[in-house]
């Protein structure tokens, strides 16, 4: 528990090992950029041509109308702030650094890449859906953790797979593919500390990544952190009141054979105020195998992608260094031909 970054009263300087060099953090334009806002609440054409459209530009987007109560959006921001400040012994149990563990605690310090350590904390917490009694294994504190979480999670997994579902018809492939096995691994609900930073501009929260997992949902409050790449710069995501910020996984760039990006983003930090966050990874079962879909090959256009299970493509795909390009998950078709 003594990696703990939230559980420090203060930081009077960055430690050298969170140091990043100066070469490998560029700058984020210095505007703060407003993400394509898609409308769930418009027509149904309307409604999955904006999520196409701003897939394939900037391979994110930020949703609103998107049924998940605000009142639960507001419970859930200060259920998370509760469990952060609960006392370092009340939440000591859940604390680890085994990285198989389905339910932890753990610190942004456990993220070794490339000898640097980044500013945040994390709970990760696991669910199988339908829900039965997998989230047993949840804290029980604060008193309404589970109940808040819970509703949170399942609600949200929705609003994903209803994405999935309409990105579904307006590419061409039957609404119902993703459901099942593609979707079917462990949900997993991160929920985000990142402390406030005696020198923002010497270290990340997270390092520049791309999500392995299919499609991805954040919940975020007013402060800025999230930045994105696009058209070889960073560029600052201007957070929308109760939105979710959407983003492509690389199984989704695997079974749309690159015409969907997985893009990466970063997490940057700030002096003054602690960022939360809380995401949802819908992601494959482990030995689902997942490769281009047939809709989307032709002699013209063969498979650019291998087709292997979730579970090999995570460990194959697991590392994350600032110097190769900017991720090694960048250059996806490369990797994956050079592995063959």
């Amino acid at each position: 528990m003594e990696n703990m970054l939230h559980l420090a009263p203060c930081h009077a300087s960055v430690p050298d090992c969170f140091v990043v060099p100066p070469d490998q953090l560029p700058p984020a334009a210095s505007a703060a950029v407003s993400l394509p806002v898609v409308d769930m609440s418009g027509s149904h054409d309307e409604v999955r041509r904006a999520i196409l459209d701003a897939g394939k530009e900037f391979g994110f987007f930020q949703v609103v109308n998107h049924g998940v109560p605000q009142q639960l959006l507001q419970d859930m921001e200060a259920v998370c702030d509760e469990f952060y400040d609960l006392p370092a012994a009340e939440k000591a149990h859940l604390y680890s650094e085994d990285k198989q563990k389905p339910n932890r605690l753990f610190s942004g310090t456990t993220y070794e890449t490339g000898g640097h350590k980044y500013w945040m904390d994390c709970l990760r917490l696991a669910f199988s859906f339908p829900v039965g009694d997998s989230t047993s294994g949840w804290p029980d504190k604060p008193q309404r953790l589970r109940e808040v979480f819970e509703k949170f999670a399942v609600l949200t997994r929705g609003v994903g797979m209803e994405l999935l579902r309409l990105l579904c018809e307006a590419m061409g492939l039957r609404p119902d593919y993703f459901d099942g096995d593609l979707s079917g691994g462990d949900v997993i609900l991160s929920v985000n500390r990142y402390p406030p930073c005696p020198n923002p501009s010497a270290t990340l929260g997270l390092p520049p990544h791309c999500d392995r997992n299919l499609i991805t949902l954040l919940h975020t409050g007013p402060v800025h952190g999230l930045e994105v790449l696009y058209d070889g710069d960073w560029i600052k995501v201007e957070p929308v009141p109760d939105a979710f910020v959407v983003n492509f996984g690389l199984q989704l760039e695997v079974v749309t054979n690159g015409m969907l990006k997985s893009v990466e983003h970063r997490v940057t930090t700030n002096a003054a105020v602690a960022r939360t966050s809380r995401a949802i990874f819908i992601q494959p079962k482990e030995d689902c195998l997942v490769g281009p879909a047939e809709e989307f090959l032709s002699e013209d256009n063969p498979p650019c992608y291998r087709t292997v299970t979730f579970g090999e493509f995570r460990r194959t795909h697991s590392v994350v260094k600032l110097g190769s390009s900017l991720n090694l998950t960048t250059n996806l078709k490369d990797i994956q031909k050079d592995i063959r």
